[in-house]
């Protein structure tokens, strides 16, 4: 089986699994895991931020993050496409009871000049404008990229109107990567960054959230109502740790693997739009022959797995587990439709 149905697939290697089984643990929630803590302190220092706490996932990172924020009635404003509005299962309403301006960017990704004009004025009948959330890369723009310098431009509008900057970077490393950027960069930026291990980096499952210590403090007690305390979390932080500290800089020939993917669907008539390919992620218009489900059916009856998004539209996300094989046979399978 060939799986391009998302990167949360990946399972871990043999490295990984013996720093899993050699992981000193203790109780989390007492703050007595050892290897949480170092995850924690890890990934903090990795981003010159002044904390972090291990979660079991990306979307309870962004909704503590959410939750840490902004108040009942209060307002964030983030692109229509933004994963914690279309796949958090209403957790922005029924965790903080906050409501959302929903901006149409470019491929998941949004401007200055939007967010200035989302801002709510100082009216009794406005909820209160607190938060903007920014996804990088976006999983429905096909792994896009934000220029730093729009980030930047972004962030500037936010100081301006005292409002925090929140990052879901549950791909932020294939963006760093893409983009010749550092860690540094998005600490310096943001008030608050969530990053999953268990996508692109190979973990079998966390996610981190990275912050100022007063910010953590208070998404500590938040993660705890949310039920999140996961006691002798060691052995899934070895994994976090093992994936930070060896699968980065690998994330390119993810990406070189899905650039030869898509250069063979550029040259297929049941082929429409395809978004722009700067990471791990494709997004294909189908057409003609095929529809979006028909044409995951007959790659499933070759092995090849894959998720029909739409009626029209079909996503592939390469991962560590793709070998440069699998590439290949999957472009064969193709050549063959």
């Amino acid at each position: 089986m060939i799986d391009f149905r998302s990167d949360t697939v990946t399972r871990p290697t043999p490295a990984m699994l013996e720093a899993m089984r050699n992981a000193p643990i203790g109780d989390d929630v007492f703050g007595e895991d050892p290897s949480v803590n170092k995850l924690e302190a890890l990934s903090a220092e990795l981003f010159g931020m002044e904390a972090a706490l291990f979660c079991p996932s990306g979307t309870m990172t962004n909704q503590i993050a959410i939750k840490c924020h902004t108040q009942p009635g209060d307002e964030l404003i983030c692109d229509k496409l933004s994963h914690i509005y279309q796949y958090e299962g209403g957790g922005i309403a029924f965790n903080s009871g906050a409501s959302v301006r929903l901006i149409e960017g470019n491929r998941g990704r949004i401007t200055a000049d939007q967010v200035k004009e989302s801002i709510n004025p100082d009216d009794v009948h406005k909820p209160i404008t607190t938060l903007v959330s920014l996804e990088n890369t976006a999983n429905r723009g096909g792994g896009s990229c934000y220029n730093f310098a729009d980030i930047q431009s972004i962030k500037e509008i936010c100081s301006q109107n005292n409002l925090k900057l929140h990052l879901d970077g549950a791909r932020l490393f294939n963006a760093i990567v893409a983009k010749n950027e550092t860690p540094a960069q998005y600490g310096e930026t943001f008030d608050s960054i969530s990053v999953c291990l268990s996508k692109g980096l190979g973990a079998p499952v966390g996610s981190v959230l990275i912050g100022k210590k007063d910010f953590i403090k208070k998404a500590r007690r938040i993660r705890k109502v949310f039920g999140g305390g996961m006691r002798q979390a060691g052995f899934i932080a070895a994994a976090g740790i093992f994936a930070l500290e060896h699968n980065i800089e690998r994330l390119a020939e993810d990406h070189a693997h899905a650039q030869m993917i898509a250069s063979v669907l550029e040259k297929k008539d049941f082929i429409g739009t395809i978004l722009p390919v700067e990471t791990n992620i494709i997004i294909f218009e189908v057409k003609g022959r095929y529809t979006a489900p028909a044409l995951a059916a007959k790659l499933k009856e070759q092995g090849i797995f894959v998720i029909a998004i739409s009626p029209t539209q079909v996503r592939v996300v390469v991962h560590l587990d793709i070998s440069p094989d699998q590439v290949n046979r999957t472009i064969e399978a193709f050549n063959r439709l």
